[in-house]
């Protein structure tokens, strides 16, 4: 269920169509357009990278591992590893219908994913099975009403000692006040240097929380990270991992562009965006936040 798909409205009243219809009927071209969503410049590369590196941290070695709400299957290559075997599940006929050359595109290693047209809401899967279940994209965000639900559904899906990978937003998100006004070449330049100096910098002068551009209405549900510490502690899980997604440069577009074209600043960026990302106070207003838990065994 969790691709952005047809934003317009309905026919018959004018309001929007709830997600889970959205998403089923999304059309070739916005299946073709959630593919472009992590490449072309700069930030799009900044956002996929910050994700795939944190697949390929938590990737089970084998096994089965589930995509909910895979879209077009941009990261079911990361998701396990080596001999593992992949499901993708999403709504959309379209999205599903890219992923074989999607894989082909990334050189995906192993058998092509298998797919499944379903409501990530009511799965039909067997339950306890699943090595790794992720569901990125803010899948659980899209669920709206039935966001719990979802939850819960990926939860059970899990087998004792596997992890579920997930995305939530959160908030608006943020950007460094520091880094935002100096001017985009001298960003790359600095970063290039020590990290520890730039971080000092950077913590001087804090963070700014950018406006919100959406009003949250009931089809679409914020989680925060300690609502879903809480939970899993209750029921005795393990959380592995959290990071904020991009909490330094966020939405900038020109300083990021800048960053890109320097190696050996794209590289600190990442550094400093996932030393960054995983400090607890970067996670109440970050638009994006990777999760990883790990079910009792």
């Amino acid at each position: 269920m969790g691709v952005r798909g047809n934003r317009g409205r309905s026919k018959s009243t004018g309001a929007s169509p709830p997600p889970a219809e959205r998403f089923r009927d999304a059309d070739s071209y916005r299946a073709r357009r959630e593919w472009l969503r992590y490449e072309g410049t700069g930030q799009r590369d900044l956002f996929r990278e910050l994700r795939e590196r944190f697949l390929l941290r938590n990737a089970v070695a084998e096994g089965w591992a589930l995509d909910l709400g895979s879209g077009p299957g941009r990261f079911l290559p990361l998701i396990g590893s080596g001999p593992a075997r992949r499901v993708a599940l999403d709504l959309s006929r379209e999205m599903l219908n890219l992923v074989p050359d999607a894989w082909t595109a990334l050189k995906g290693v192993g058998p092509m994913p298998d797919r499944i047209r379903a409501n990530a809401v009511r799965p039909p899967l067997e339950r306890a099975r699943w090595g790794e279940v992720v569901a990125l994209g803010n899948t659980a965000g899209f669920a709206g009403v039935e966001a719990d639900r979802f939850l819960t559904e990926a939860e059970t899906l899990v087998k004792p000692g596997g992890v579920l990978l997930m995305e939530i937003a959160p908030g608006p998100g943020e950007r460094s006040r520091y880094l935002a006004r100096l001017p985009s070449t001298a960003v790359a330049r600095l970063l290039r240097s020590p990290a520890k100096a730039v971080v000092a910098r950077i913590d001087r002068e804090g963070f700014r929380a950018e406006a919100e551009r959406h009003i949250t209405t009931d089809t679409f549900r914020r989680f925060t990270v300690r609502e879903l510490r809480d939970r899993w502690e209750r029921i005795g899980w393990k959380l592995v991992e959290v990071m904020a997604v991009a909490p330094l440069l966020g939405p900038d577009q020109d300083r990021t562009r800048a960053v890109r074209a320097d190696p050996k600043s794209w590289s600190r960026l990442l550094q400093l965006e996932e030393e960054l990302g995983r400090r607890p106070e970067r996670w109440t207003e970050a638009a994006a936040v990777l999760l990883a838990a790990q079910s009792p065994s």
